[in-house]
């Protein structure tokens, strides 16, 4: 079953090895759509249905924090991920409390992003 997953991050570098590590994982098929900040993350989950979102803290435009208080008055349900650096621990705190389901710290440990996001596709299951 194809799990489709929304990665948020205005670095390119860090959603393509997001996506990388996920093309590797052979537990699952993941259809993953890509946004550069929280306005086009809203935008796309406005239009469509997504498993999980890995979405970035500290972004231009509108940040991961600002974005999830959106995205959980619109799908209380969707499962969100903060990335963040070690530094942010206060945000990410903040992110739970609004709702975020778990996060991965940057730099990635793929075991880790794959452990996460099995552990919420499993539970969704």
């Amino acid at each position: 079953m194809t799990k489709r997953i929304l990665i948020v991050d205005d670095a390119i570098f860090m959603r393509t090895m997001l996506k990388n590590i996920l093309t590797k994982d052979t537990a699952y098929t993941y259809d993953i759509v890509e946004a550069k900040d929280g306005v086009e993350a809203i935008t796309f989950i406005d239009e469509q249905e997504f498993d999980l979102v890995l979405m970035d803290i500290t972004m231009p435009n509108m940040g991961g924090i600002e974005a999830l208080k959106i995205i959980k008055e619109k799908k209380a349900k969707l499962p969100v991920v903060m990335c963040s650096a070690m530094a942010q621990e206060a945000m990410v705190v903040e992110a739970i409390r609004i709702g975020a389901i778990s996060f991965i710290v940057k730099p990635f440990n793929a075991n880790d992003v794959i452990e996460v996001v099995h552990k919420i596709v499993q539970e969704a299951v």
